[in-house]
């Protein structure tokens, strides 16, 4: 990986998984109803999204500084298939679902629809612009190409932080966390990054684990005690990703709900 000073050789796994490789991010979104209609079912390479970053300067040296990025996922896909010989969906699905028995977490390929039922997602552009974005072609057709309902994201959090996913060493490591940025601290008070982890404090005492996520109108929070007793999702299908301030009241409001209900069956382990 190469590009304006990124030299690929400086980064290692974990600056991946936890993102601080410093590679920027430039996966393709949109803002405005038009750009959505006109890139909705365009669909990138791994090695075309990873070049698209690579144009850019990093935005620190690797294990300076703390930025989240996509991109970073793209490269842990390409290096999963290199090592193993397999698409790194086909390795998720061996490692993970079938042995948790997650059968209705799918992985898409290019498909531009999701497997019924499911719910209506909108994004809100701004005053009486809300679009149903609910039929897009994912833009990575490999590893980001997964989608779960809320049955089977409780059930992988609850098997992750109980043990049964990863042998307790590997979970320890998963665990050991990095400060986040300035930015994303406003959004996550007290937060702190793992591998493919977040740890967050929680209203009653102790703390949480979680991983939110979001695409295309979906946005989802979670919690999960640290024993892996307790989780909850919570699933909003409309974005409002129009302003900060939105996106701010927005994950405010989910991460209430979360706390609440991680809460209100007892205080947080840590």
């Amino acid at each position: 990986m190469r590009g304006n000073g990124n030299d690929g050789r400086r980064i290692t796994v974990r600056q991946l998984l936890q993102h601080t490789s410093g590679i920027h991010d430039d996966v393709p979104g949109y803002t405005t109803p038009e750009e959505y209609y006109r890139q909705r079912h365009d669909v990138y390479s791994p090695g075309q999204l990873v070049a698209r970053a690579m144009a850019h300067a990093p935005d620190f040296p690797p294990g300076k500084g703390w930025g989240y990025s996509n991109t970073g996922y793209v490269v842990l896909g390409m290096i999963i298939e290199k090592v193993t010989g397999r698409p790194a969906h086909e390795e998720i699905e061996d490692r993970v679902l079938r042995p948790l028995g997650l059968d209705r977490t799918r992985w898409l390929g290019t498909s531009p629809t999701l497997p019924r039922p499911h719910a209506q997602a909108y994004q809100f552009f701004g005053p009486g612009s809300r679009v149903d974005v609910t039929d897009q072609t994912p833009v990575d057709h490999t590893i980001l190409s997964f989608v779960t309902t809320t049955r089977d994201e409780n059930e992988f959090l609850r098997a992750l932080l109980a043990g049964r996913l990863l042998p307790a060493r590997q979970l320890a490591q998963m665990k050991r966390t990095v400060p986040v940025s300035a930015e994303v601290e406003r959004l996550w008070p007290g937060g702190r990054y793992g591998l493919g982890l977040v740890e967050r404090p929680l209203g009653c005492g102790g703390s949480y684990w979680s991983h939110e996520g979001g695409d295309g109108g979906y946005i989802t929070l979670n919690g999960v005690t640290e024993d892996g007793s307790r989780s909850v999702v919570v699933s909003m299908s409309e974005a409002r990703g129009d302003t900060l301030e939105h996106i701010r009241e927005q994950e405010n409001a989910g991460s209430a709900l979360v706390d609440h209900a991680l809460c209100a069956g007892g205080r947080g382990t840590r």
